[in-house]
């Protein structure tokens, strides 16, 4: 409609309309547009010629000369909740400059036990920033939370990096789905990054906390930094006397307090930085979370009965006939093996683990993809979709288990390694996301993804908690003991969690895989908050028998048969030098 619209003409009988007492015009004349007083005569003059916009009393803008358009609501914006949340609570803040400080000091020596202390207060203050606007805490995300703090204490128990980087990048994946409480496929994907959608949010509104603090009430905020001032100032002075005056207690308070030096301040307070945005956006997520379950993907259109069982049936012929050839191989053993096929033992096993692991993976996208264009239309249609979907999945946990067996075959012809051990943990998880789906065409898929995200977090836990490093060094110590060849180059590179386990192979093979983590340990003087238990317990045993000076000895024993089996007479594995 146009703005400039015509009214519609009065009759000439009609009655003028009075003019309210106190008001200087009507809605329908305005008073900076007075009709002029009627001329002599009774004759009443025309009135003036007004927009239509002026005579409903209304006051329209110029129109904009640039076509400026209105700010539109971002993505994320329709996402969040409605009102804005408030400022932010001095308790969270307090918990942001403590996550802060605490990541400055100590984080720059390593990752142990400064892991879950520098989450404890982030925690707490996301905590508070949730009450305030009124979120209850619900049970998965409580296991959520619970979850990510439990996958930090891999780190205080573990030397291996290898499992401390998945189980802190898992802890952050359970903490933002903590703060953000997806339950769709969709959503559990994007709520698990969902953090750092809240970084720039988090700091505004941290910023006009702190703003909105320190221009109401500055002779407190004043106070309190003063009084802080003159703590640190006072337990500096005092713990240098105290320091100086007796050896043992300088020696206490220096493996309690971190090492901070002019050359690694830099480096901490890129840590400090870190610290407080990640502190803030944690609070802003719990207190305005990102609601991921809002964005939905369109079912696929379902196909005919015909259209869409033809090519699962028949893929699900495909696997029982691989699956009959391979329980005739693989339970006839070795000599089944060698009868039927012109390859080695060690060759048959390592040549199938890594088809079937990618047969697998491609059968988890073709459930997805058969589900999306599933026939749903009546109860026989889910009949159908329960029934061919569901011998599927009991196929492919077959295949699965042929994979795992496959990889014993492989680790019994040359040892575990870091690799080998990772694939295997990967595949077996597989299994688990199988017997999820096949429970979920039994009892309904609404926990599915939650449950699938679960299973892996769990997984990751429980990988770290078993030290893969440690089960290498057993495995491979247990195979020289039954007269098998051992990779001593290999097994020098583990971390410190193999110690307990290389300490009991006999010399020189003891020093040769010791000595380098033994001289690594010497060069690491790392504080307490950044050692894990295991390279405690790796210090105390290299303290009581440190390893002898072998050299030559080492030199003659590096490779005893490296990667070899006495079955086939493989001498290396040029397949896996991981």
């Amino acid at each position: 409609m146009s703005d400039h619209t015509s009214e519609t003409p009065r009759p000439a009988d009609a009655p003028e309309p009075s003019e309210p007492s106190g008001q200087a015009g009507t809605p329908e004349q305005p008073a900076l547009s007075k009709a002029p007083p009627p001329e002599p005569g009774g004759t009443v003059p025309e009135p003036p010629k007004v927009p239509g916009y002026a005579q409903r009393g209304g006051h329209r803008q110029p129109a904009d000369p640039w076509r400026r358009s209105s700010p539109q609501a971002s993505a994320l914006s329709t996402l969040r909740p409605a009102a804005a949340p408030a400022a932010i609570p001095g308790a969270t803040l307090c918990c942001v400059i403590v996550t802060a400080i605490l990541s400055g000091l100590l984080l720059g020596d390593g990752l142990g036990l400064n892991a879950l202390i520098v989450a404890a207060p982030a925690t707490l203050g996301a905590f508070f920033a949730a009450r305030t606007t009124g979120r209850r805490l619900r049970p998965w995300t409580a296991f959520w939370a619970v979850g990510g703090l439990a996958l930090l204490a891999v780190p205080a128990l573990r030397d291996a990096g290898w499992p401390v980087f998945l189980a802190v990048v898992s802890a952050v994946a359970l903490g933002s789905l903590a703060l953000h409480g997806s339950r769709s496929w969709l959503g559990v994907f994007l709520g698990s990054l969902g953090l750092f959608s809240a970084i720039a949010d988090g700091l505004a509104w941290g910023g006009r906390g702190v703003r909105a603090r320190m221009s109401g009430s500055r002779g407190r905020l004043g106070g309190v930094l003063r009084s802080a001032a003159v703590a640190v100032v006072l337990l500096i002075v005092f713990g240098a006397l105290f320091a100086s005056a007796d050896a043992a207690f300088a020696d206490v308070l220096g493996s309690l307090m971190p090492d901070v030096s002019v050359s690694g301040s830099p480096w901490r307070f890129l840590l400090f930085l870190t610290g407080l945005v990640g502190a803030l956006a944690a609070a802003y997520a719990a207190a305005a979370p990102v609601r991921w379950d809002g964005l939905t993907v369109r079912r696929g259109k379902p196909r005919g009965r015909l259209e869409w069982a033809l090519p699962l049936v028949v893929l699900n012929l495909l696997f029982a006939v691989f699956i009959a050839v391979q329980l005739t191989v693989l339970l006839g053993g070795y000599d089944k093996v060698m009868a039927e096929t012109d390859l080695s033992y060690s060759a048959y096993a390592r040549q199938g683990f890594w088809q079937l692991l990618w047969a697998t993976l491609l059968t988890l996208l073709v459930i997805a993809l058969a589900l999306r264009w599933a026939p749903r239309g009546r109860g026989s249609d889910r009949t159908l979709v329960r029934t061919v979907l569901g011998v599927l999945c009991l196929l492919t946990l077959i295949v699965v288990a042929s994979a795992l067996r496959r990889m014993d075959l492989y680790v019994d012809a040359y040892g575990l390694t870091r690799l080998r051990i990772s694939v295997a943990a990967v595949e077996l998880w597989l299994g688990v996301v199988l017997v999820l789906i096949m429970a979920a065409g039994v009892f309904g898929a609404r926990l599915l993804p939650r449950a699938v995200a679960a299973s892996a977090a769990v997984g990751v836990l429980a990988f770290g908690l078993a030290s893969p490093d440690g089960l290498i060094a057993e495995q491979n110590v247990q195979r020289y003991r039954d007269n098998q060849s051992i990779d001593i180059d290999y097994l020098r590179g583990l971390s410190a969690d193999a110690v307990p386990a290389l300490d009991t192979l006999p010399e020189p093979l003891r020093s040769c895989t010791l000595r380098d983590i033994e001289r690594s340990l010497r060069s690491d003087d790392a504080p307490w908050y950044a050692t894990s238990w295991g390279e405690a317990r790796a210090r105390d045993i290299l303290r009581k028998r440190s390893p002898e000076d072998a050299a030559q000895s080492c030199a003659r024993s590096s490779r005893t048969g490296v990667g070899g089996s006495s079955r086939d007479g493989d001498e290396s594995d040029p397949y896996d030098p991981y």
